[in-house]
């Protein structure tokens, strides 16, 4: 009889401690987070996400998030495989549900002069592999080798880094959208929108859009932007956007390049720029016929674009003590032969970002 029961017992803890496991295996969890492009800090969206040597995936989408539901316990590789970036690891120990935030991925052949994203990147995915597949290691020089903090690229791509409420005309049939707030990003020559207090994103290619005008969030008043494929400079069409500064006879617009400079940090002195820097550059245009054309820096051929008016154009400048060679002055300027011409109206009263 004693002995019965002492096998019953052992057979109801057996089934109890299986039913609690049983409950813990069942518990599931979410894995989330969103991409963002390191060089251009936009969103990825397409970018494939994978537990590895699993059946869990999800794909970025709505501004770069990614999902992954009912997701079992465990320690897992999050593998991110997004066409033309390098591939991005990282441990997933899901003990409840986890929020990655934004995890940033770097375009493939981007490197800076020590070449520190990229080893960053091998040196995550071989960590991650490491610590997956040998949990209990301990010991062995971990510090020695690691590479110093890598330099970050300061600055954006963005034309306005502000979201700014837009009109947009599309190529095709004409039509217009409004309603969004909206960004240009230089570098990939696109635009991003959103709705008011939303934060999904979608990406629009500049290729699609023939003009857009938004509110400048800051000033509070119109710029005006034109499609470069409907322009020719010396011959050919031209890719990216233009600001319409001054429209009329003889418009005057603005086109904005953003660039990389490089780090002059030298380690041993301890002196210079750590980081890389974007920086923004502005070229200012005239045009005439469709021809997109270089404002001249000489004074004799900046004042014959103004034809038969090059002599009245010249004095203006000199009674009033305008400067053709800044910003402001080819503002005042252009603003004044354009008023000549009947028609005329200003589409914004001052120059913004002089």
């Amino acid at each position: 009889m004693k002995i019965i029961t002492v096998g019953l017992i052992f057979s109801l803890h057996w089934i109890l401690s299986a039913q609690v496991l049983a409950q813990a295996g069942d518990e599931r969890f979410t894995v989330k987070g969103q991409l963002k492009d390191g060089v251009t800090e936009g969103r990825i969206n397409g970018a494939v996400i994978t537990l590895k040597e699993t059946s869990f995936a999800s794909v970025s989408a709505n501004g770069g998030n990614f999902l992954l539901e009912n997701v079992y316990q465990n320690r897992f590789i999050l593998n991110i495989n997004a066409t033309g970036y390098q591939s991005y690891q990282s441990v997933v120990n899901l003990k409840e549900d986890v929020n990655l935030g934004v995890i940033t991925l770097f375009p493939v052949g981007y490197q800076n002069v020590e070449e520190n994203a990229l080893q960053k990147t091998i040196r995550a995915t071989n960590i991650s592999e490491l610590f997956v597949n040998r949990p209990n290691f301990i010991g062995g020089n971990q510090v020695f080798g690691i590479p110093p903090e890598p330099k970050r690229l300061e600055g954006n791509f963005y034309l306005d880094p502000s979201w700014n409420k837009a009109s947009i005309i599309l190529y095709r049939d004409n039509e217009v959208i409004e309603g969004y707030f909206a960004r240009y990003n230089i570098s990939t020559n696109s635009f991003e929108l959103r709705v008011d207090e939303e934060d999904m994103i979608t990406t629009l290619p500049g290729l699609r859009v023939q003009n857009i005008v938004w509110v400048d969030a800051g000033a509070k008043v119109p710029r005006y932007f034109v499609n470069g494929m409907d322009f020719k400079e010396d011959g050919a069409p031209i890719s990216g956007f233009f600001e319409v500064l001054v429209e009329g006879q003889l418009p005057l617009v603005r086109r904005t390049i953003a660039s990389i400079r490089a780090s002059n940090y030298n380690e041993a002195l301890m002196v210079g720029e750590r980081n890389d820097q974007i920086k923004k550059r502005n070229t200012y245009y005239y045009i005439s016929d469709k021809n997109i054309i270089q404002v001249p820096k000489g004074k004799r051929k900046f004042f014959n674009i103004f034809g038969d008016m090059s002599e009245e154009m010249e004095e203006f400048a000199k009674d009033n003590e305008v400067n053709f060679k800044t910003p402001s002055g080819l503002f005042v300027l252009f603003t004044q032969y354009n008023s000549k011409f009947e028609g005329y109206e200003p589409l914004i009263p001052k120059l913004l970002d002089d």
